[in-house]
């Protein structure tokens, strides 16, 4: 599994409740089992996010346009032997919280 990133983008917060962490999967190589279960929604005209219509968890990040599809971290089973390895779109992050872990960060 690739390293995830946290993304504080407005819309990400608004999605997740906080900052959205996920790591980018290939399509083809990405099996969902109840994809029947899972609702989208097209928060942009560029991207779709997914969330389980059972329970209202946020699961996907899906740009259409490219070759993968960034699946919510809290999505998989513990442990998933991966880090977060960069923060993105921190100019637009919570005014509520700080980034302290030392990680690269970019504004955009």
């Amino acid at each position: 599994m690739p390293p995830p990133d946290a993304c504080h983008c407005t819309m990400c917060r608004k999605h997740s409740g906080h900052y959205f962490a996920s790591t980018d999967v290939p399509r083809n190589r990405l099996t969902v089992h109840g994809e029947d279960k899972v609702s989208w929604y097209q928060s942009s005209e560029k991207v779709r996010r997914g969330f389980c219509a059972t329970c209202g968890s946020s699961l996907f990040f899906d740009p259409p346009h490219r070759d993968w599809i960034g699946v919510a971290m809290g999505a998989f089973d513990t442990p998933t032997q991966t880090r977060l390895h960069i923060h993105i779109f921190v100019a637009y992050k919570g005014d509520y919280y700080d980034i302290a872990d030392g990680l690269p960060q970019h504004e955009g």
